[in-house]
């Protein structure tokens, strides 16, 4: 199924173009159909799922017709979709439903995890010590064992035959700088081991602390990268900020991202030096859990 997420971002997309092409404003359309400016923007912004006895009456406004007609309501039925995160509601958190949606469809995903581990590859242990850390800084806006159900299913399709190629570049600091247990990241660190070395599609580098990153500033957060089947669903960079998710699919910001992950890439240690760190890191690890007890 294609993510609903992009569908609804490229009927968006569409729509606004064909009314500005019109030269009619929302408030001049929003008035045509009876409905209110907000629901206009909602939809020209990718907001909501499209309603199609609503979008029919705005094609009928904006005069589409024929072939274009068709791909509209073609498009407009695809974002109206729902995925196994709508059963969820809001109790596995907006944040994830979005990173479930576009995993669902993705051909390729490319990610720099700078704060944690990759969510879709999370132990549930590891999952419930950074949940003991979120709620240090104020209330859930996501109940935590449908939160962890959520990142199993996630998981499930990531480890699926027909699954998506799957990259990943571990900064190490991120590893030492979690305040999780030893015991807790050490098994962690095994389960990711695992799980890479039994599936070729699935590929983590680490970025050790001590390595320069030539070329250009360093990255200031962590991002994801995603490209999809169809041509015409563009690729999308995905960009984690403490409040919410940047989404980018135009050229000059996505090329700059793109970049940017090639670069830590090459900086990172090769696929096989980086399960070997890893390893290593896990003995070190089971070892302070051993003096700690």
């Amino acid at each position: 199924m294609p993510s609903p997420f992009v569908r609804r971002r490229r009927l968006a997309a569409a729509i606004r173009k064909v009314r500005e092409d019109r030269d009619m404003t929302a408030d001049e359309l929003a008035r045509r159909v009876y409905r209110s400016r907000a629901q206009i923007t909602r939809l020209e912004t990718g907001q909501c799922r499209p309603d199609l006895a609503h979008l029919m009456d705005i094609l009928d406004v904006l005069e589409i017709t024929g072939r274009q007609r068709n791909q509209l309501i073609r498009l407009a039925r695809d974002a109206a979709e729902r995925g196994w995160w709508d059963s969820f509601g809001d109790t596995m958190g907006p944040r994830q439903k979005l990173y479930a949606d576009l995993e669902s469809a993705a051909d390729t995903i490319r990610e720099y995890s700078q704060t944690a581990m990759p969510a879709a590859l999370q132990t549930p242990e590891f999952t419930q010590a950074l949940v003991e850390l979120d709620t240090c800084e104020g209330p859930l806006s996501y109940r935590p064992e449908r939160m962890a159900e959520a990142r199993a299913r996630r998981q499930e399709h990531l480890l699926q035959p027909n699954g998506p190629k799957y990259e990943a570049v571990l900064d190490e600091s991120m590893i030492h700088r979690l305040a999780v247990t030893s015991e807790a990241k050490a098994t962690q660190l095994r389960h990711l081991i695992t799980v890479v070395s039994g599936d070729e599609r699935i590929i983590v580098q680490v970025l050790p602390s001590d390595v320069p990153i030539p070329g250009g500033l360093l990255p200031r957060s962590s991002f994801s990268l995603y490209t999809f089947p169809e041509r015409s669903d563009p690729p999308l960079a995905v960009v984690d900020t403490v409040t919410t998710d940047l989404v980018l699919d135009q050229r000059k910001d996505l090329g700059r991202y793109v970049t940017m992950y090639d670069r830590l890439r090459k900086a990172a240690l090769s696929p096989a030096n980086s399960l070997s760190f890893l390893s290593e890191l896990a003995a070190r690890l089971s070892e302070q859990t051993g003096s700690e007890t």
